[in-house]
């Protein structure tokens, strides 16, 4: 993974939606002098930097403008979080293009302010037009924007049982809400994936995809960190099994708009065979709204996985292939629709028990439907 936390001393600018290494701002050809330098991250977001630290609100102002593809008007009509995503990342140096944790380097006090905007929903459309492909292309598949609770409100604070009963409730409003009150949830919610009990885990899968979901159209940072931390524990082989992949396709599921860019690090778990079921799963969560994020990957090196002899391995294939309408692997799909193997997947927390015949059938749906268009 190549993102960076601000827990470090000096490490390289980070988006704080996405997670990923940033690429220092640069002055674009055609501004004038004296404007911000600025930079574009690969999941979307815009960035103008103010090196001193004294002029963010015209930083702000630059990066919608630039957001917007200099159009003005339509910058200052955008309402925020329902039109836009705000964050930003302090003591960053332009100098060395590194944050510097302590505020000081070498001498030099660093208050440096990387400002960050992402447009949301349709508005990303409307800055596509004109210019070319300057802007990533991002689906119109947005959760509503989730309501501000009320600041003066009574908190909660959350308890490891109190969560495990809402997760086991499947009660998705109930963690929403202790969420924005003790962020702790998210982090007990973690907890239950080492859980002995099948059921519960899975519920906490899905549990953790749409509460992160919802959470990031508040606080996406806050859900960015999550995901480090799921990557972290997936690099342990110990956990990796233990739902930390299928936590990851979850969640990645739920928002590919924003957190889309993670999903090529999943291939790296298909090195160890114990985790190439959870990593199909994940793929296959996220394929059911961004396709064309495993389309982008070597997806075609999993062709030989419908050949395997572990049903689940052949089942969630099936899934991940349907869902990505695969015809590329029409012909290895034909050959299992007399496979009567038995195959659990579980969907929205739920099993689902089918079978590979039942799956090719279903693939070659999707791969017809794809053909008639």
């Amino acid at each position: 993974m190549a993102a960076k936390k601000s827990s470090d001393i000096n490490v390289l600018p980070w988006c704080p939606f996405c997670g990923q290494t940033v690429d220092k701002p640069k002055e674009p050809e055609g501004r004038k002098l004296g404007e911000f330098p600025v930079g574009r991250c690969q999941c979307g977001a815009v960035y103008a930097c103010d090196a001193t630290g004294w002029n963010v609100g015209a930083a702000m102002i630059e990066a919608m403008v630039y957001a917007c593809n200099d159009n003005w008007d339509l910058a200052w009509d955008l309402n925020p979080e329902e039109d836009y995503l705000t964050d930003r990342i302090e003591r960053y140096d332009e100098i060395t293009n590194q944050v510097v944790e302590t505020g000081n380097l070498d001498g030099r006090k660093i208050k440096g302010v990387l400002y960050f905007v992402r447009l949301q929903g349709e508005i990303t459309g409307l800055t596509e037009k004109g210019k070319g492909n300057e802007l990533p292309k991002i689906p119109p598949y947005v959760p509503v924007l989730e309501a501000e609770r009320e600041p003066k409100r009574t908190k909660k604070r959350a308890t490891k049982p109190t969560v495990q009963s809402l997760v086991e409730a499947e009660d998705i409003d109930g963690l929403v809400d202790l969420t924005f009150d003790d962020v702790r949830v998210l982090r007990f919610m973690l907890r239950l994936l080492y859980s002995i009990d099948e059921s519960l885990r899975w519920k906490a899968i899905n549990a953790l995809g749409k509460v992160g979901a919802r959470i990031a159209t508040r606080r996406p940072g806050k859900i960015s960190d999550l995901l480090h931390r799921l990557f972290a524990a997936c690099s342990d082989s110990a956990s990796s099994g233990w739902g930390n992949i299928e936590a990851i396709g979850a969640i990645i599921g739920e928002r590919p708009d924003i957190f889309g860019s993670f999903s090529h690090h999943l291939l790296n778990f298909f090195e160890d065979p114990a985790s190439q079921v959870s990593t199909l799963w994940a793929l296959g969560s996220i394929a059911k709204h961004r396709p064309d994020l495993i389309r982008k990957m070597p997806f075609y090196r999993l062709f030989c996985l419908l050949e395997y002899a572990d049903p689940n391995i052949r089942g969630n294939a099936l899934r991940l292939f349907a869902r990505i309408q695969a015809g590329e692997a029409r012909s290895k799909i034909e050959n299992l629709l007399s496979d009567q193997a038995s195959v659990t997947i579980y969907e929205e927390g739920r099993p689902m028990k089918t079978t590979i015949a039942e799956l090719a059938r279903t693939a070659l749906d999707h791969i017809n439907k794809q053909g008639e268009k």
